[in-house]
């Protein structure tokens, strides 16, 4: 097994990216290449993109610890993606996050892996009852997604022990190119001229962080000083407004006349709640019960040790996104499924869009 030749062999390295048929996977694919790197994926779905003859395309489940030794042979980094999202099974959520994680970090130990970059996320926090959310803050996770990236973390904490460097990198929900899931619903409403309900009065501060950015800081871990990134960082946007300023830019992009309809919270929310248990409802816990909330984390810490410096607002990587989306509607027109690379399933929320 050998990875393709990359084109410029200045300091280049060899990264493994779990979880890189993914949406995160594909961009950081993007970024490594064109910063000259050797690049392996490793995932369970099948690598299908444009890129696929300038990578070494593992196909593997990280439960399975034989296929992560196999595709761990000659790495340099690992940067950990993979995840079972918030509308897997439970089991599948636990067996993947814990278990996974495990085997990847296991497996980067007896192969003398230089670095490992864990992707977690701030839903490691809750609902939290203050902000801006720092590191050291109480982890309180809400729901087996929430419940899973808690015990990842704490197993990335004891392979540091061990005396791995691992970096954990605490990203609010990112989007850009590629990026479906969720926020596939407000483009597809943008789109369509409808306007879209949110509940309560849209008043509160929601960070969010593209794509672009959150490679940097990744590659910021997998490049400084190992002492300076062997540790935690919280990473989102520094320019947001209010969740209705910043999604109300989607739709006033769409040209169509349309805003964002503020809807009285607690009907909405226990009806968001009922629809989720029924499952005819894509919008999982963790979303409903933050998304009337201030939800934002300090960067000071990535912004001092790793220098980073986010180049977009949460409108402009909305916008961002919202272009991407319509230009590329037609490759996924009709296709639904639990990954971030396709859209989440609108169930009963199709019909409710009529009205709107």
């Amino acid at each position: 097994m050998s990875f393709p030749e990359a084109s410029n062999t200045t300091m280049q390295k060899s990264f493994m990216i779990t979880g890189g048929a993914g949406f995160l996977g594909i961009n950081l694919v993007r970024y490594l290449l064109e910063q000259g790197h050797k690049v392996r994926t490793f995932d369970i779905a099948p690598f299908d993109y444009p890129e696929r003859d300038r990578v070494d395309a593992q196909t593997g489940d990280i439960r399975d610890r034989a296929a992560v030794d196999r595709a761990m042979e000659g790495v340099d980094v690992v940067i950990h993606t993979a995840a079972a999202l918030p509308l897997y099974t439970p089991a599948d959520i636990f067996s993947t996050d814990i278990d996974g994680t495990r085997n990847v970090l296991q497996s980067a130990l007896e192969h003398k892996v230089d670095r490992f970059i864990h992707v977690s996320s701030t839903a490691v926090y809750g609902i939290p009852d203050h902000h801006p959310l720092v590191e050291d803050d109480k982890l309180d996770g809400v729901g087996p997604y929430g419940e899973s990236k808690v015990r990842a973390e704490q197993i990335c904490a004891d392979y540091r022990k061990q005396g791995m460097c691992v970096s954990i990198l605490r990203p609010k929900s990112f989007i850009g190119p590629e990026r479906l899931g969720i926020f596939a619903l407000l483009y597809d409403w943008a789109k369509d001229g409808k306007n879209f309900p949110l509940p309560g009065n849209g008043k509160n501060r929601y960070q969010l962080l593209d794509v672009e950015d959150l490679c940097d800081a990744i590659y910021r871990c997998a490049t400084l000083d190992r002492e300076k990134v062997n540790d935690t960082f919280n990473i989102g946007a520094k320019e947001y407004t209010t969740i209705k300023e910043d999604f109300g830019a989607v739709l006033e992009y769409a040209g169509k006349g349309k805003k964002i309809i503020s809807v009285p919270s607690a009907p909405m929310v226990l009806a968001l709640s009922v629809l989720s248990a029924l499952k005819l409802s894509p919008v999982y816990k963790w979303a409903y019960g933050t998304v009337t909330e201030d939800s934002f984390v300090s960067v000071e810490k990535a912004e001092r040790l790793l220098g980073f410096a986010p180049k977009y607002s949460n409108k402009q990587s909305l916008i961002r996104n919202y272009q991407w989306y319509v230009a590329h509607e037609a490759d996924f027109k009709g296709a639904t499924g639990v990954s971030h690379r396709v859209p989440w399933s609108q169930g009963i929320l199709k019909l409710i869009k009529v009205f709107f």
